[in-house]
């Protein structure tokens, strides 16, 4: 078997985020070529600026358009061949108002950002691995969507849906040799996070690394009988 056989092709979408890095840092680790994804093609080379350029791709463009995403994974399988597994880390945070005293705007902006950006990237993606008969696809979901927290309503709905959506494309996709599940963190070691939450003990939360790490076993054979699981990550 040659290399190109062997070697895997990984697409992630928000790269250039915390996770995104290291989930791109580990696969590169494994030998993987890798097709970067995210809003701002500036930003990815920002956060890459060694990356090889012969062997990985840097693309931007907005995961909640079908038309940008259908376009990128055309160029992705052109150069690749194949996507063996799909990453979907892009995604939205964002406290919120009171359930009752939602707005429009940010409950379309959670469930566009969370739940439909799968939708657009899977639309794209998981055709060709239904016609191999083989891949992985990964969302990152959150510990939270199990239950409702005050002021997080549109979030953890968009998180609880995307939940949903990944049951039910593994369901699916399970028949056609593709395994579909997530990474269900709570509280990831980010700079955004450690920000965000100044007073807290980032030793409580969970490492990038360790996401990372959690993410490539998802992708591997290893996880092959995994099936619309969402694997919760916690300290």
């Amino acid at each position: 078997m040659s290399d190109a056989q062997t070697t895997p092709h990984v697409l992630i979408t928000g790269a250039a985020g915390a996770l995104g890095r290291a989930v791109a840092e580990h696969f590169i680790d494994q030998g993987a070529r890798l097709a970067l994804v995210d809003h701002h093609a500036g930003r990815l080379a920002e956060v890459f600026p060694g990356l090889d350029n012969s062997n990985h791709l840097l693309l931007a463009g907005d995961v909640t358009s079908t038309s940008e995403m259908a376009a990128l994974a055309e160029q992705a399988l052109k150069s690749f061949g194949r996507i063996d597994a799909l990453v979907h880390i892009a995604g939205g945070f964002e406290m919120g108002e009171a359930t009752h005293a939602l707005t429009r705007a940010s409950w379309d902006r959670m469930m566009n950002l969370n739940a439909w950006s799968f939708v657009a990237v899977t639309q794209a993606v998981l055709p060709s691995m239904i016609e191999r008969r083989a891949g992985s696809v990964i969302a990152v979901t959150a510990k939270v969507a199990a239950r409702g927290v005050p002021a997080m309503a549109a979030y953890i709905a968009s998180k609880s849906a995307l939940q949903r959506l990944v049951e039910a494309m593994a369901a699916e996709a399970a028949q056609h040799g593709v395994n579909v599940n997530s990474v269900a963190p709570s509280v990831l070691d980010t700079p955004a996070n450690r920000q965000a939450m100044p007073d807290a003990n980032p030793a409580d939360w969970v490492s990038t690394s360790v996401a990372a790490q959690t993410i490539g076993f998802l992708a591997s054979p290893a996880a092959a009988a995994l099936h619309g699981q969402h694997l919760t990550l916690d300290t």
